[in-house]
């Protein structure tokens, strides 16, 4: 049994501009997954910052001070405009995710922290 190998020659010119065209028709999908990639980072930090604002918040309220509005200035500036901030049972922060293309509403998303001081230490 012997095994044949061929190299088959591809000559340069065959296709002329075949890798621009490609390249034109892969351009959209590209965008789009850089897009919605990006868009799933600036969810991701909009829940991180909603998260440590409701921390910093249980936290002032676990030691007597105002709860709601610490929780408001622990959010960032971009965040702070349309937050929701409540201070019942706990402190929950709710805030709407940042866009990256103008006309669409993205959704808001909400993190709560609640502190349980221990009366058995000091």
């Amino acid at each position: 049994m012997a095994v044949e190998l061929r190299l088959v020659a591809i000559a340069a010119n065959r296709d002329p501009g075949q890798a621009s065209v490609e390249l034109v028709a892969v351009l959209p999908a590209l965008v789009v997954c850089v897009v919605l990639a990006v868009q799933a980072v600036a969810a991701g930090w909009a829940l991180w910052s909603a998260g440590n604002a409701a921390r910093a918040g249980a936290r002032a309220e676990g030691i007597g001070s105002d709860g709601e509005a610490t929780a408001r200035r622990s959010l960032p500036a971009p965040l702070r405009d349309g937050a929701k901030v409540s201070a019942e049972d706990g402190v929950k922060v709710s805030v709407r995710i940042p866009g990256l293309l103008p006309g669409i509403t993205m959704p808001r998303i909400s993190a709560s922290s609640t502190l349980a001081l221990d009366a058995g230490t000091g």
